[in-house]
Parts: structure tokens; sequence; C-alpha cells
């Protein structure tokens, strides 16, 4: 693809060096910035100021008890490819059976097509038996997984024991969009159905999931971006048909998408250029780049990364704090659903683009 010539690549410069959009650790910009960039041949283009721009589920292993019993289910999508890269999470639900708290295992592919729910008795909770319904889904499936995110902090021994005897990459993380999601689908449709249910045990895991780091750590300066800027694009360019996909994101991924959300509404996003951009696309892939959160009190962006790691990425001014209410808002809307896209310039293509979910809490 033929880019712009010289001459104009350095007008597109020296204009991105005016947009009000842009700020940096060290510069302060004061005015204030609302823009929506256009998407062209998979680049995300940056005007200038004044510019227009569940599926049916088929059974194939089931297990089930009736009563107040046990229940194990696993069920496939009849759409769509079992991912090698599968989540999992261990813990109580807000349901009691025969007085005790009911305990589950769920285990899911990255792409949300496979789901295996197996209720443990409240003796049998240990990585023993964990590693047993692992090894039991794993046999299975036709598709083996390479690696296994978690991302219960309260759970982290038992898990990593539990996988360190199985031939995958066991990787605490909160980069469990589909499991996180399925979760959510539970703890709003199934577990409020369920004879034994408690809604006060629901209420009691309001609280995060993993350690929460309040200060986050300072990001290496060699991976620091030159630049960022709050912009949004269209949630129709990350659907069916959008120009926006897996094969266009450099070594970025894409969150799945909910499909209920409304077809007109814009995500919001962020743009981190750098000439470095690389380098520091090939670090966020290797951390497990989760989200990133603007602290209005603390006037910070900052990113969240592994299970429980946040890195400071800008400090705000009061127009960027502005801009950071609207993006947090944008986030809120639809559900977490936000992107970050790590450019040289804003004619480079992205070398990294993440479609990102902010981790809920109460799971």
């Amino acid at each position: 693809m033929k880019g712009p010539t010289s001459a104009a690549r350095n007008n597109m410069m020296s204009s991105i060096m005016c947009y009000t959009i842009l700020f940096s650790m060290a510069i302060s910009i004061t005015n204030a910035f609302v823009m929506k960039p256009s998407i062209t041949n998979n680049k995300i283009n940056i005007p200038s100021i004044g510019s227009s721009s569940s599926s049916n589920s088929k059974l194939f292993v089931t297990n089930e008890e009736t009563g107040s019993k046990i229940t194990t289910t696993t069920t496939l999508k009849s759409e769509g490819t079992v991912s090698e890269e599968w989540e999992l999470d261990c813990y109580s639900r807000p349901v009691t059976v025969d007085n005790k708290k009911l305990w589950e295992v769920l285990i899911t592919d990255s792409n949300g097509v496979m789901r295996v729910c197996e209720a443990l008795p409240s003796n049998k909770v240990n990585s023993r038996e964990l590693r047993r319904v692992v090894e039991d889904t794993i046999e299975e499936s036709d598709v083996k997984p390479t690696m296994i995110r978690f991302f219960r902090g309260a759970m982290f021994n038992m898990i990593t024991i539990a996988l360190s005897e199985v031939e995958v990459v066991a990787k605490p993380s909160r980069r469990t969009f589909a499991l996180t999601s399925w979760i959510e689908e539970r703890n709003r449709d199934v577990y409020p159905k369920m004879e034994g249910y408690r809604p006060a045990m629901a209420r009691a895991g309001m609280g995060p999931s993993f350690l929460d780091i309040s200060i986050p750590q300072r990001l290496p300066d060699a991976l620091r971006g030159e630049k960022y800027a709050f912009v949004s694009l269209p949630l129709a360019e990350f659907r069916e048909g959008g120009s926006i996909n897996s094969s266009n994101v450099g070594v970025g991924r894409l969150c799945p998408v909910d499909p209920t959300l409304p077809a007109d509404a814009f995500v919001q996003g962020i743009v981190m250029l750098t000439p470095r951009a690389k380098a520091l696309s090939s670090w966020l892939a290797g951390t497990e780049v989760a989200g990133f959160t603007c602290d209005l009190r603390k006037r910070t962006l900052a990113m969240d990364t592994d299970i429980d790691t946040k890195y400071l990425i800008a400090k705000l001014n009061d127009v960027q704090r502005a801009e950071g209410a609207v993006f947090e808002e944008g986030k809120d809307n639809l559900g977490g659903l936000h992107f970050v896209s790590v450019q040289v310039d804003e004619d480079d293509d992205p070398a990294g683009f993440w479609l990102l979910r902010t981790f809920p809490d109460g799971l």
C-alpha cells in the first residue's frame, strides 16, 4: 500500500503536533477535544479539528442429576471455532446445596464457543479434583488448549497447583473476557432461579476478584508513548462486515463484542503515538493488557495488566480530566468496552490494537 509523500507526511506531522487531543507526561495542553476518527484501509485516521468524519447450544457431554444434587454440563455452540486458549474459574456461587455453598468449575475457550460447568462438593474443593475436571475436559475436546487463563486471586495457589501437572501454560490474567461475560450471565439469569439462591451471598462478592493495587507503577521510560489521544470509533467497525478484525490488529487482540449493544454506538479508546510502537506493542502483548482507566479523582490515566498490575500512563490536566470523564462514561454505556491502538504516527498502521473490556466487579 503506497503511503503519502514526504511533504504530505510532514504536513500531517505538523498538524498533529497542534491537535488539542494530544498530551504527554511532560506537556500540558489546555484545549478540549472531542474526536471521532474514521477508518480507511484498516487504519485509524485522526481528523484535524473541524473536519467531519449464544447462539444455540449443542449438548455433547452430559451427566445430570435432578433436585438439589450436583449437575455437570458441557455445551458447544453450533457456530464458531473453539480456541486453543481457554479460561477457567473455580469458586463458590451465591447458592447453597444442602446448606453448603455451591462450588463450580467453569471452563470456556477465549471465543466463548465451548462451555463446561461442573459443580464440586464442598469437601472436594482441592487442586486434585480441579485437575481431574480440567483433564476430563481436555480429553473430551477435539481442540486441546495451549494456555489456560484464570483471574481469581483468592484461588491462585490451588489453580496453579492443579494446572502444574497439565501440559498447558497457566496464565494469571484479567484477559478472561469470555469467562467473565459467562459468569455475569449466570449471576443474572441462572443463579437467581436456582433453589438455594442467597442474594446476600451475591452482594458479599461485589468487591474485586483480585488484589487491588491502588498505586500504579511507573511505565518504563523506554516504553512510554510520546503522545496520547482520546478517540472513538463506531461499534459497527468491530462487528461482522466492519473494517477491524483479527487479521489487521498487529500483535493486538479483540475481545468478544456483546451482540445486544446498540449498533449506532461509539467505542471510546486511546491512541498511543510513539516511534517505538513495535517495542511497546510487543511489551503490551506480553503483559496481558486488560484495560485502561481514568481515575478522575487522582487525575491519572492508568493501564491494568496481568492479574493485579497497574501502570501509570499519564497525568491529566483539567481539560484532559474532562475528556477522561467522557471516556469513562462511554465505557460504562457499553459494559466497559474500549480500545487502545499503538502507532508510530496518525497515518501509520497500528503495531498493536486491542479491543478490551473493563474487568467487572461482583464475580
